[in-house]
């Protein structure tokens, strides 16, 4: 499965649409006034299907994950020097950067590759490419795009 992450141009805050390979939306993210990053997720027909939220106050990027109102886990940045490496507690999962921070693979326990995402350059607002292998994964897999793309916000990336 394949999907195309793009910011709004226009936005006071971070807004994203989701678009699968046919150009159709799947999801909507909206960014909502918080201490710290807020994105809710919300499928075609407008239904709330999740939250990413920033942790203030952790010494690295940490966001909780919620499907609809009820708590998934976190994904937390892992502390490195060249290539950046994120790890949730959900599902055992493993993320890891390439050096400038653009492309990222999902792994799971036993090495598998669940995700892939890119970073697209030269366009006005942050877009990326996601491979996803599994369908019934795309909602987290959104989800760690979400708080990679807010902790280099925060970073001021």
């Amino acid at each position: 499965m394949k999907l195309l992450f793009r910011q709004r141009f226009f936005s006071w805050f971070d807004s994203y649409d989701i678009y699968d390979e046919a150009g159709r939306t799947v999801y909507t993210v909206e960014g909502k006034l918080s201490w710290g990053h807020r994105l809710e997720i919300y499928g075609p027909a407008g239904d709330h299907l999740g939250t990413v939220k920033e942790e203030v106050l952790t010494f690295l990027p940490r966001f909780a994950l919620y499907i609809g109102e009820e708590y998934l886990g976190c994904i937390r940045k892992e502390f490195t020097f060249f290539r950046p490496r994120f790890q949730l507690d959900c599902s055992g999962w493993q993320v890891e950067g390439n050096f400038l921070e653009w492309d990222y693979t999902v792994v799971d326990r036993a090495g598998g590759l669940v995700m892939q995402a890119s970073k697209e350059l030269f366009h006005w607002t942050d877009t990326y490419t996601l491979d996803i292998v599994r369908p019934e994964d795309a909602l987290l897999c959104l989800m760690i795009v979400l708080a990679i793309d807010a902790a280099k916000c925060s970073a001021g990336n």
